[in-house]
């Protein structure tokens, strides 16, 4: 970038300098040179004409001699380009017809031997020099690639566009669509170590925060209710709000690896809290399944 921004300062300045940005005497001289130029130019067009019209009253045999020969000239032009083209397709003049005819008939009917056009002779050996250059080049060499490599990277730069697009679809996540996803639970880990297990242990069991590890929830156990839960806190009971630190990606990671610590049973784990919640959605439940209400006072 700053190549390029070094290479456009020179042009910028003389753009500049063109459009009177330096001095206006200068700009005066440049078009006063410019009119003269187009002076001179129209006058000697004017004086071309005026010649051509004196030759052809002083002299205007000279004048016919060379216009019969620029005809001349134009026609012997013409031919040329017209035995060119009778040689590229091998075309032959119909009184040399007798010299071209086999020697064998059917019914009266007789046979030329026209021979192959030039043109055909040339495509079809370029063909055949290509068809070798090929050879050597993506089979004996290995310069060029071949299918099978130019499909691997076709697919290697593809995988690279569909990461950089969930990379971005990945933070347009919100608590009406985020899903669960198991993939995204070693990511999640490392956010919750990072951020979660000063409250609610190392492994879920609680602590500050309410035990994550059984199947009871204060603020509703699915997905949606935890990405919610996560993204606006519960600011009344000690919970900060996680938008501002955390992407919505990060969110919804962290999300899915906090459900799946449930029924994991760690050690020293802290009474249940909030309502039980005895099937999950991702668990094929519906939303209607039935809750154990359970005694609470912290979030989770």
């Amino acid at each position: 970038m700053s190549l390029f921004l070094m290479a456009a300062e020179p042009v910028e300045g003389v753009t500049q300098w063109k459009f009177g940005a330096v001095d206006l005497y200068s700009d005066i001289l440049i078009v006063a040179l410019i009119v003269v130029m187009i002076t001179l130019l129209f006058s000697a067009l004017v004086v071309h004409k005026a010649m051509k019209s004196i030759l052809r009253v002083t002299m205007p045999e000279l004048v016919r001699e060379e216009e019969a020969q620029k005809r001349l000239a134009k026609a012997h032009g013409k031919g040329k380009w017209g035995r060119i083209w009778n040689n590229l397709l091998e075309l032959r003049p119909i009184d040399e017809e007798k010299d071209m005819v086999i020697d064998h008939e059917y019914d009266g009917i007789q046979e030329l031997n026209n021979p192959i056009p030039t043109w055909f002779n040339v495509l079809f050996y370029s063909t055949v020099v290509f068809g070798f250059a090929y050879l050597l080049v993506y089979h004996v060499f290995g310069w060029g690639l071949n299918q099978d490599q130019e499909y691997a990277q076709e697919l290697a730069v593809a995988e690279k566009a569909k990461q950089e697009y969930l990379a971005q679809a990945a933070n347009l996540i919100d608590e009406g669509s985020v899903q669960f996803d198991p993939a995204m639970a070693p990511a999640g880990k490392a956010i919750f170590t990072a951020n979660c297990v000063a409250c609610h242990g190392a492994a879920g069991e609680g602590g500050i925060g309410p035990n994550l590890a059984d199947r009871f929830w204060i603020h509703g156990g699915e997905i949606k209710d935890v990405f919610k839960t996560v993204k606006y806190g519960v600011p009344e009971k000690g919970m900060v709000p996680w938008e501002q630190t955390l992407t919505p990606g990060q969110i919804a990671e962290v999300s899915s690896y906090i459900l799946t610590l449930r029924d994991t049973n760690p050690a020293n784990a802290k009474a249940p809290e909030g309502v039980e919640v005895k099937a999950y959605e991702s668990e094929g439940a519906s939303a209607d399944v039935a809750e154990t209400p359970a005694d609470s006072t912290v979030n989770k």
